[in-house]
């Protein structure tokens, strides 16, 4: 393939499309490509209430469409496609697809991370129907409910706590006994004094139940295999579980390429730019402290910004 990009966009979450936009808007020859499909984890999310602008009809799927929409109207094009090699270190990046040969004067990654899965039956099917990943997202549809937190790190207590804001109980479940609670100290004693918060040690999901909401989990007790079930109050109709065991970044194919923290997320400075010139970092993929779907999007902002700034230096001087 001869034809040179001004810019590719490896993926097309929120993070993606917003540099697509970006990158459009500003007259640059953009590419975004997306192995699976468009809109990344957002488009499982029922209510998008938290993103500016959002309020009506303030779905995952209808707020990617608005996004999608956009990058095209300004000239962006979309294509379904996975990239499995690169040559990011010369001038032109090489991107290569099973199929296909991709060559750009800069590159944005945008592969998003996926929240790790317990993986037992049920959870999948009540995903985004009582199970959430998200308590920023999903918290608010839980007022006065009871709302079972899986998980024992930082993320996982500091979740639940900000979760008993809206629930009149927070049930933290994890696998191992107290002493071996990995969140900071700090941390596990302000919500060892928040009344609302209950913990239930040596305790790992069986099962989630329910006829297209949630309405049960059934627990396993570790040192005892003693099983026991939490059912929805018949008033509540549902309750909410939420998953706080980690999250996995979509960056193997980058591994020895770009620089990476412990976790394997991308490490990119403010301006999103990573340890290879031309190539820039953006959305859930990238090392930082939260996030979101406003935080992705600013990412790709920023990105694309980055890279039409780049592409101008090194190719238009």
């Amino acid at each position: 393939m001869d034809k040179v990009y001004d810019l590719i966009v490896i993926g097309a979450g929120p993070g993606g499309l917003a540099a697509g936009l970006y990158a459009a808007r500003a007259s640059m020859d953009v590419l975004i490509l997306e192995k699976a499909k468009t809109g990344g984890q957002i488009v499982i999310t029922d209510e998008v209430a938290n993103y500016p602008g959002s309020i009506e009809d303030a779905t995952g799927p209808t707020l990617v469409a608005r996004m999608v929409e956009q990058c095209k109207e300004f000239g962006a094009k979309i294509e379904s496609d996975e990239i499995v090699s690169m040559d990011l270190d010369s001038d032109i990046k090489i991107l290569n697809s099973n199929n296909n040969t991709y060559k750009a004067k800069s590159v944005i990654v945008a592969t998003g991370a996926s929240p790790r899965k317990l993986n037992a039956p049920g959870e999948k099917e009540l995903t985004g129907k009582g199970v959430s990943y998200c308590a920023t997202c999903d918290g608010a549809f839980f007022e006065d409910m009871e709302i079972i937190v899986i998980g024992g790190g930082d993320t996982a207590i500091e979740e639940a706590m900000f979760l008993t804001k809206f629930a009149r109980k927070v049930y933290i479940a994890y696998r191992k006994g107290e002493e071996y609670l990995r969140a900071a100290k700090s941390i596990k004693e302000r919500a060892f004094r928040n009344k609302k918060i209950e913990f239930m040690f040596n305790t790992v999901v069986e099962e989630v139940k329910g006829d297209g909401i949630l309405e049960s989990v059934v627990f396993k007790n570790t040192q005892t295999n003693e099983l026991f079930e939490k059912v929805a109050d018949e008033e509540d109709g549902t309750m909410g579980l939420f998953i706080f065991v980690g999250y996995i970044p979509q960056t193997d194919i980058f591994k020895g390429k770009l620089d990476m923290d412990d976790s394997g997320y991308i490490i990119g400075d403010e301006d999103m730019k990573t340890n290879i010139e031309g190539v820039f970092v953006a959305g859930d993929c990238r090392s930082k402290k939260i996030r979101q779907v406003v935080t992705a999007t600013s990412d790709g902002a920023i990105a694309s910004i980055m890279a039409e700034k780049y592409v101008d230096a090194k190719f238009e001087a």
